[in-house]
C-alpha cells in the first residue's frame, strides 16, 4: 500500500490512465459506495488529464437508471431492489461501453435517463476521438455483467460508516438527518453489502483508493501476472 498527498494520487491514477494501450477510447471506472468521493477522485482526475492533452468523456451511473417506478418495485428501501433494479446495464453497454471498446464506432451516447423528469431520453450520438478517456464514477461497476467491458478499474473505498455522515452533511439542504440514516441504512449499506459479498470488487478492481480521508489517501495496485 502507498500513502501519500491527494495531488500524489491523481497524479499515480493520471499514469496509470496514460499507460493503457488500446486501439479504441480508454474506459475507466470509478467504482465505490455512495458518498465514497467518486465524483469529485474522476472529476479531479479529468482536469489533470485534459492538462496533459487528453479529450475526456465524463459520464456517471446516474444517467443510465431505469425510472422510479422499476426502482422501487421492492419498496423505496430494498437493498436488493437497489442492487437489482436501479440500473440500466444493458443500455450503458449499449450505448456507451461497447462503441468505445474493441470494434465499436466511436459513436456514443452519454445517458439514457432524465432523473428530474424521471424520463428516458436520447442525445445525439458523438464521436469520441480514438485516443480519448471515458471517466465514469458510479456504484456495482464491477458487476459481473460489466466488468469485463472497462480498460481499468478503480475502486474508491470508505469505511460504510463514513458515508452515512457524509451522505447527512451533503444533502442537508434537500433532506432530514433521519432520511438519510434510514435511506443508507435500509437500502445503501445493504445493498453495498450484498455487492462485497457476492462480486468481491476489491479483488476485481486495478486500484483501490483508500479515501476515508481524502487529503491523505492511500492506494493499492493490483500486480497483473
Amino acid at each position: 500500500m502507498v500513502q501519500g498527498t491527494r495531488d500524489e494520487l491523481i497524479g499515480h491514477l493520471a499514469e496509470a490512465v496514460g499507460s493503457v494501450t488500446v486501439a479504441h477510447p480508454t474506459r475507466v471506472a470509478v467504482d465505490g459506495p455512495p458518498a465514497a468521493g467518486k465524483t469529485t477522485l474522476a472529476d479531479e482526475l479529468a482536469v489533470v488529464l485534459r492538462d496533459r492533452g487528453r479529450d475526456v468523456i465524463r459520464a456517471t451511473i446516474d444517467d443510465f437508471l431505469f425510472p422510479r417506478a422499476q426502482r422501487y418495485r421492492r419498496g423505496e428501501y430494498s437493498a436488493e431492489g437497489c442492487y437489482h433494479d436501479t440500473h440500466d446495464r444493458e443500455a450503458l453497454t449499449r450505448v456507451l461501453l461497447d462503441p468505445l471498446g474493441p470494434g465499436g464506432d466511436r459513436r456514443f451516447q452519454h445517458a439514457v435517463y432524465d432523473g428530474r423528469a424521471d424520463a428516458a431520453v436520447s442525445p445525439p450520438l458523438t464521436t469520441a476521438p480514438v485516443d480519448a478517456v471515458l471517466l465514469f464514477d458510479g456504484v456495482f461497476l464491477l458487476h459481473p455483467a460489466l466488468v469485463d467491458r472497462w480498460d481499468l478499474r478503480v475502486f474508491v473505498s470508505t469505511a460504510l460508516e463514513k458515508t452515512v455522515e457524509r451522505a447527512a452533511i451533503r444533502e442537508r439542504r434537500v433532506s432530514t438527518r433521519a432520511d438519510v440514516e434510514r435511506r443508507w441504512r435500509e437500502r445503501y449499506i445493504p445493498s453495498q453489502e450484498l455487492y462485497f459479498a457476492t462480486v468481491r470488487p476489491t479483488r476485481r478492481a486495478d486500484i483501490v483508493v483508500h479515501n476515508d480521508e481524502p487529503q491523505h489517501p492511500a492506494w493499492n495496485v493490483r500486480v497483473l501476472p
